[in-house]
């Protein structure tokens, strides 16, 4: 045989061995179509909407998506459940307060008359006075006058007194004895006691100051009065405090306000007198709200028999309020979104249902549950915001 054939049989073997290569592929890619004599069985034909059906995957129809977070995979995130039962709830309302002077107990001395300060008793803020204390001596010159006229009228009263023979004498002394009541009547309306008056009529001379006394006991917390100062009618010359019961001005947050009522006890603390704790009761609750703080403000009324309470002290304020029993679930098991609150309920196997809820108020690390739980409904309490992110990112929770 020669190079020649051999060369064409080496060709036609090659083509014979790619001609098999192709029909198998043909066979493996088109097993329907018939190939070298072998054909697929005819397929029934069908509507074309229902071969589209056919062409979908299956999926059966489910009404809650559920998060798959496998047993391993929770211990390894330190996934912890809580149940949602009901909780005898109490709220514990902490602040800072301020101690301020008892508006009730603040007392002004001033004079109706105008004068000149001659002396003065208290020279200095701060001092305590008690009730009817001097405090200041006023020359008076309008004071001065009136006592004389009211030593003239009583002597013309006695003169027409002594005379009872005639109508005229009894006409004439009515009239004195009214115009001597009118000059009295005006002594004690520019706050000359009747022992001043007394004492004019005594000495039959008028008294040259008026001594202004304290209308109450406490501390002068103000002081305008200065020696031979000039005073008008109305003019203040001193502010006195008591301060054997004080007032406790709190700020209350705006969310907790529904929870403050008149009435309610609260303890007091100091943090420079620790030892020591104080009983509160609310007297007040103001009616507007700070645009820059979103708080209200809360009157509180204390006993300060022994003075260690001073005003503009800071003190600790905390309000127990009894809330009763309630539906609740830990705080951290509720993750707030912003617009909506959703907790995962733990439905075994592994699985937790992503559910919104509608909550209350929040004690002691619990938080009332309204509305989209029932009591004994397991919720994730620890590691929730990793199954949320585990939620998102399946599409479960959007």
């Amino acid at each position: 045989m020669s190079k020649k054939h051999v060369v064409i049989i080496g060709v036609i073997a090659g083509l014979a061995v790619i001609a098999i290569l192709v029909v198998i592929m043909v066979l493996s890619r088109h097993p329907s179509k018939e190939v070298s004599g072998i054909s697929a069985p005819a397929a029934t034909p069908q509507p074309a909407g229902q071969q589209e059906q056919k062409a979908e995957p299956a999926s059966a129809p489910q009404e809650t998506q559920l998060v798959e977070i496998g047993q391993d995979k929770q211990q390894l995130i330190g996934v912890k459940t809580a149940a949602a039962d009901f909780r005898t709830m109490q709220a514990a309302i902490r602040t800072a307060g301020r101690i301020e002077y008892d508006e009730r107990r603040i007392a002004t001395a001033n004079t109706k008359i105008e004068g000149w300060i001659e002396r003065l008793y208290v020279d200095y803020t701060g001092k305590y006075v008690g009730k009817g204390e001097p405090l200041a001596e006023i020359y008076s010159p309008d004071l001065y006058a009136t006592q004389q006229e009211y030593l003239h009228l009583l002597k013309w009263n006695a003169r027409h007194s002594e005379k009872k023979n005639s109508i005229g004498s009894e006409l004439l002394g009515s009239d004195s004895a009214a115009l001597v009541e009118a000059a009295r009547q005006r002594l004690k309306l520019w706050d000359i006691s009747d022992e001043q008056i007394k004492k004019i009529e005594q000495n039959n001379a008028p008294i040259r100051t008026l001594t202004i006394y304290s209308p109450a006991s406490g501390y002068v917390v103000q002081k305008q009065a200065v020696k031979g100062m000039r005073v008008m009618p109305g003019d203040k010359l001193f502010d006195i405090a008591d301060l054997s019961t004080v007032w406790i001005i709190a700020d209350i947050y705006e969310y907790e306000m529904p929870l403050v009522k008149v009435g309610q006890r609260a303890l007091i603390s100091l943090s420079y007198i620790p030892a020591k704790e104080y009983s509160a009761k609310v007297e007040f609750v103001y009616p507007g709200i700070s645009a820059d703080t979103r708080t209200s403000k809360i009157r509180l009324s204390l006993a300060n028999p022994g003075g260690q309470l001073k005003p503009q002290m800071f003190t600790n304020v905390e309000i127990r309020i009894p809330l009763g029993s309630r539906l609740s679930v830990p705080q951290d098991a509720v993750i707030d979104t912003g617009t909506r609150k959703i907790v995962y309920v733990d439905r075994g196997e592994g699985y937790f249902e992503p559910r919104e809820i509608v909550t209350g108020i929040k004690a002691d690390g619990f938080i009332e549950v309204v509305k989209g739980l029932r009591k004994g409904e397991k919720v994730a309490a620890a590691a929730n915001f990793l199954i949320d992110s585990e939620a998102r990112l399946k599409g479960v929770v959007k």
